[in-house]
C-alpha cells in the first residue's frame, strides 16, 4: 500500500527526514512515535505528495505516483487541524467532501448515513459543525476522511484533545477498518494507545530509531510496555552519541 525508500527531506541546511525506509502492508495499522519536531507530519505529507522527497522514492498501491491524481482517489487524509466547514451540517460536510472525491450521487447519502452511523452521529446529521463539542468534531474529520472508501487512510493525531473514552472508540474504529482491508497510518502522542497496532516506527530528529510490532519492541528492550520501550529506544541513542 506504501514503499518508503531511502528517503530523505531537506529544508536549507535541516533534516526533517533522513535516510528512511518502511513498508505498510494491505489492512495493517501502522504507528508513527515521536515528539514534536521527529517528523512525523512531514513524512505524512510527502506520502501524499504534498511534499516531493529530497531524495529517495515513496510509491503508492506497488506502482503510483504520490502525486497521480489515481492514487489520491484511493488515498483518505485526516490533518491536525480543523479540516471541515463550521457553518455546514454535519451531514452537508460528508456531501461536500463526497462530491468533491466523485463518490456518485445515488450512492453518497447511503453512504454518508452508514459512516454517520459507525462514528454515532447519526442524531446529529442536521446538528451544525460549530455547535458541537471537540469530540464530536474529531468524529465528523474521521467520517469525511472515509466517505470515498479509501484503501489507505493517513491519519495525524486523531485522538489528540479527546476523551479516554472516545480514543477507545477510535481505535475500534481502525481495528474495524483494517479487518477489512484497509491500511492505517497513524501519528500519536499517546504512546500507550500504539500498542493496537500491527507494526511501530520510532522516529527521533528525522531519523528512524526502531520498528517492530508491539510486543517485539517490549522484550527487545525489556520494557513493561510501549511507552518504556520508546523511552529506552531514544534514550540509548542520545546515550551512543554522548559516548
Amino acid at each position: 500500500m506504501l514503499n518508503i525508500s531511502n528517503v530523505y527531506k531537506k529544508f536549507r541546511s535541516f533534516y526533517a527526514i533522513e535516510d528512511l525506509s518502511m513498508k505498510i502492508p494491505r489492512g495493517s495499522i501502522f504507528g508513527l512515535l515521536g515528539p514534536n519536531g521527529a517528523g512525523k507530519t512531514t513524512l505524512l505529507r510527502m506520502s501524499m505528495g504534498l511534499l516531493p522527497p529530497t531524495e529517495g522514492k515513496i510509491v503508492l498501491f506497488d506502482s503510483q505516483s504520490p502525486t497521480s491524481r489515481e492514487a489520491r482517489k484511493r488515498v483518505g487524509y485526516m490533518p491536525q487541524q480543523l479540516a471541515i466547514y463550521p457553518a455546514l451540517s454535519v451531514l452537508e460536510n460528508l456531501l461536500f467532501y463526497g462530491r468533491l472525491y466523485g463518490v456518485p450521487g445515488k450512492d453518497l447519502k447511503e453512504r454518508s448515513l452508514d459512516i454517520l452511523e459507525l462514528v454515532e452521529l447519526t442524531e446529529k446529521r442536521d446538528s451544525l459543525v460549530a455547535h458541537l463539542s471537540g469530540g464530536m468534531i474529531r468524529r465528523v474529520m474521521l467520517a469525511t476522511v472515509l466517505i470515498h472508501k479509501p484503501e489507505l487512510v493517513i491519519l495525524d493525531e486523531p485522538t489528540s484533545g479527546i476523551d479516554p473514552a472516545l480514543r477507545i472508540k477510535f481505535w475500534d474504529w481502525f481495528s474495524l477498518l483494517a479487518s477489512g482491508g484497509t491500511s492505517v497510518l497513524i501519528t500519536t502522542h499517546h504512546i500507550a494507545e500504539a500498542s493496537r497496532c500491527e507494526e511501530v516506527l520510532f522516529l527521533r530528529l528525522g531519523k528512524l530509531i526502531d520498528q517492530g510490532a508491539p510486543s517485539d519492541l517490549m522484550n527487545r528492550y525489556g520494557a513493561a510496555d510501549l511507552e518504556e520501550a520508546f523511552v529506552r529506544a531514544t534514550s540509548e541513542v542520545v546515550w551512543k552519541k554522548e559516548e
